[in-house]
């Protein structure tokens, strides 16, 4: 990869890749109505939220070990009994490179990102793949382009 696609891909902010229109479920939903929200908008985790404030993720590995595997009733179990209730949080200006050194540390693969105690987005590592994922015809692009103002 060279210098410039580097430099871009640490200069790129959280804000600039997240995605806005976050899906919340209470904590009072059962696995069924978070497994059928998910399913409707084919997303991998939902925030779970209690009062307006984040209080656990969701997501589809919860599911499979704490309802699934254990033989849970998905209609009798709450969203409270199943979700993960350590959230690591991001901020929107967070560098990109600084988002994914947390992830890896801490083991996740979702990023809900908070302005303060409000909710703005989430990123997933699957967002951070597609956006540092450059072939050689782009890094040759952006070379011809970063080398403009010299000519």
């Amino acid at each position: 990869m060279s210098l410039i696609v580097l430099g871009l891909w640490s200069m790129m902010k959280i804000e600039d890749l997240m995605t806005r229109n976050v899906i919340t479920i209470p904590t009072d939903a059962s696995a069924y109505e978070a497994t059928k929200i998910s399913n409707k908008n084919k997303i991998g985790c939902l925030v779970v939220v209690d009062s307006g404030q984040i209080v656990g993720i969701l997501t589809e590995r919860d599911l499979l070990e704490r309802v699934l595997e254990k033989c849970r009733n998905p209609k009798e179990t709450k969203v409270s009994e199943i979700m993960t209730g350590h959230v690591v949080m991001g901020k929107p200006d967070m560098a990109l490179s600084e988002a994914t050194r947390l992830m890896f540390e801490k083991k996740v693969k979702k990023l809900p990102i908070i302005d303060g105690n409000r909710l703005v987005g989430i990123v997933t590592l699957t967002d951070i793949a597609r956006a540092t994922c450059v072939d050689e015809e782009t890094v040759g692009l952006l070379e011809q382009l970063s080398n403009m103002h010299a000519v």
